[in-house]
């Protein structure tokens, strides 16, 4: 005889077996020596120059703790790559396919390199209890940890950026008290990572009395003849150029045409790479920008890569000529971060495949110090980086770089810190209205 159960005892006994798997699953990851990475990928595409030394530098730091230190504590990382070619629909598919991980280890970990897709994701991954790493991009008031516990806007927000670059052109000025009366256009990516420094633009415009305008270019920026007039009629002091891809080379070569000096233009972290400016050619002479990963091949760390990976022949990248640049560079700092969150992880955890809500801990603990990134040869590629539950930022600062025909070199006199005294608040509030909307109750203290 066979007998019928009704809906509701179904649903109870596939909750029962939901939860009897998961239990499963947990027991399985605290016996795996290996971590599954999800990598979202765009080597091909509009994007793809900056996507191939990105990504080269990632997995060549994953290899270099793989084949040289025979993993973290032991465990070994694993890697996939999900190609999105730069669009947010496929980096959406790459990521429900790859949350679940792998062979009993956990997704712990997501990196999109990407501010649209970062920004649809955000509410999957903390439903998912994925930390979401967006270094330079994604949305600034997830440093409010208590709102957003599952982003980290590490490194560097947009706010930062843009503040740190005020701060520059005032110290190129002589003082911030010269910034008054002066012209600072935006030539910003129309969408919504270029609009994500209108804000906090506009804010210390009124701060120190500057003329804030915006001068939008549609994507991807392969011409930009009427934005160009439009800055030629105005005459701005300065240009700050907020571009990202192709938009960043021809934004150089058409404000020469014009008759800008390209000495008074400076980029954002998305416009300040050697991809970014070499296309441009001779007249990028003179070009500034602002980075908070720096270029070159002198850092300790580049030295053991250059040894251990490039030299042996394992390494990622296509193009020999990308080591060393800057966003070859930012991908070994970006797995750096990574790597190091996840051994904050296993001191507290167990050396074993951790779950996204123990990186989510580790992320919120982490502590990459002066001592640290002496130990980890990164002393200078990048600044110290301290997360807390109130602030998944954990720096802010940045260098101003200013191209010189072949390479950038510093133009700022070390460091270059954001207002962050004025920007903090607003962005609390921000992430307060965020809680609201969404109907979120904010943590008031991290996990011990």
């Amino acid at each position: 005889m066979v007998y019928s159960i009704g809906k509701h005892w179904r649903s109870i006994v596939f909750a029962a077996t939901g939860l009897s798997l998961m239990a499963g699953s947990f027991a399985i990851a605290q016996d795996v020596k290996t971590q599954y990475i999800a990598l979202p990928t765009y080597r091909v595409g509009a994007y793809a120059s900056s996507g191939l030394p990105i990504f080269g530098g990632m997995i060549d730091y994953f290899r270099y703790i793989n084949e040289v230190e025979g993993g973290i504590d032991g465990v070994k990382l694993v890697w996939e790559e999900c190609e999105t070619g730069y669009d947010v629909g496929k980096g959406i598919e790459c990521y429900e396919r790859m949350k679940g991980g792998k062979d009993g280890s956990p997704t712990a970990l997501f990196q999109p390199f990407s501010d649209l897709l970062a920004k649809a994701l955000i509410d999957r991954t903390a439903k998912d209890k994925i930390p979401l790493l967006t270094p330079g991009f994604g949305l600034t008031e997830s440093i409010d940890g208590g709102v957003f516990p599952y982003s980290f806007p590490i490194i560097i927000t947009s706010w930062s950026e843009v503040s740190s670059v005020v701060n520059f052109i005032a110290s190129k000025e002589g003082g911030a008290e010269k910034l008054k009366g002066l012209k600072i256009a935006s030539l910003y990516h129309d969408s919504p990572y270029g609009k994500e420094t209108q804000t906090p633009m506009s804010l210390l415009a009124k701060k120190y009395g500057f003329e804030d305008i915006q001068i939008p270019v549609p994507h991807p920026g392969d011409d930009q003849s009427a934005q160009w007039a439009k800055i030629r009629q105005i005459k701005p002091d300065w240009v700050y150029l907020r571009g990202w891809g192709v938009m960043t080379p021809v934004a150089i070569k058409t404000a020469a045409k014009t008759g800008f000096p390209v000495d008074r233009v400076i980029g954002g972290t998305w416009s300040t790479s050697e991809d970014d400016v070499r296309p441009a050619g001779a007249v990028a002479k003179g070009y500034y920008g602002v980075t908070p990963w720096q270029s070159g091949t002198e850092f300790e760390v580049l030295k053991k890569l250059k040894t251990d990976i490039v030299d042996k022949g394992l390494s990622d990248l296509k193009n020999p000529k990308s080591f060393g640049t800057v966003y070859y560079n930012l991908g070994v700092l970006t797995a750096m971060v990574m790597t190091e969150t996840l051994r904050t992880g296993y001191e507290k955890f167990g050396a074993h495949a951790i779950t996204g809500e123990e990186a989510q801990w580790a992320l919120e603990h982490l502590n990459l110090d002066e001592a640290r990134l002496k130990e980890l040869g990164a002393v200078g590629l990048m600044q110290p980086m301290k997360l807390s539950m109130k602030d998944h930022e954990g720096g802010g600062a940045s260098k101003v770089v200013q191209w010189d025909g072949n390479s950038f070199h510093e133009a700022s006199d070390g460091w270059v810190n954001p207002d962050r005294d004025l920007l903090l608040p607003l962005l609390y509030e921000r992430a307060a209205a965020y809680a609201k909307e969404k109907g979120i109750t904010p943590r008031t203290e991290a996990a011990k």
